[in-house]
């Protein structure tokens, strides 16, 4: 059994061990997540060396080594070299650093799911490592119901919390709020990109909470 959770790792250090296709996937998720990547690998992918010649990972242009994973908070390896994946996995554990590996849940302390992104809207799905294709199933299904009016939901959500927050402050009554902003026809309004009639059906429900 698996606790689900999403990290904030904006700035901090993640390293990646490998660098073939399956470890570009695993930078471009961290990248996308606001994380200072390490590639760890004696060959990249173009790709790899793209992000490399500009800038936006760092690396260390050979096979892992002891030591690597020092001041990391999260290391995934995508190495073919599984004697190089046990001895990562060996100081991860050392280290209490959060350790995955590619398509070997033994070496694994935590399980990326199949990722939908809409905006802030992010939707991750696990079958706990037993069939990962079945993941990206449910997900693309998920994905069919989530078009981009939810993005833009949120949007307008993190315009309004704070004055909402001050409007309504007790805790019970802006729950009730944001329940019934969720439940309104909003989303519909801004499935029919109606933006503006979103927004002003979002504050007549605010001044009716504040008048409860």
């Amino acid at each position: 059994m698996v606790y689900p959770v999403f990290l904030d790792l904006r700035g901090l250090r993640c390293a990646v061990i490998g660098g073939g296709p399956a470890s570009e996937a695993k930078v471009s998720a961290l990248l996308d997540a606001g994380a200072h990547v390490v590639v760890i690998g004696p060959e990249l992918t173009p790709r790899l060396e793209a992000w490399a010649a500009a800038g936006r990972i760092e690396v260390l242009r050979r096979p892992y080594r002891p030591g690597d994973l020092e001041g990391v908070w999260l290391a995934i390896s995508a190495s073919e070299d599984q004697s190089l994946t046990r001895a990562a996995w060996q100081e991860a554990e050392q280290r209490r650093i959060f350790f995955n590996a590619v398509d070997d849940p033994p070496h694994c302390r935590f399980i990326a799911g199949a990722v939908y992104r809409q905006g802030d809207l992010v939707v991750a799905v696990s079958t706990s490592g037993k069939a990962p294709a079945l993941a990206v199933r449910l997900r693309d299904r998920i994905a069919s119901t989530l078009g981009p009016e939810y993005a833009a939901f949120l949007a307008l959500a993190g315009e309004v919390r704070e004055e909402i927050a001050r409007r309504v402050p007790d805790p019970e009554a802006r729950r009730a709020v944001w329940y019934r902003v969720v439940d309104s026809d909003i989303l519909h309004r801004l499935r029919r990109a109606d933006a503006t009639g979103a927004r002003e059906r979002l504050w007549e429900l605010l001044r009716e909470a504040e008048q409860r």
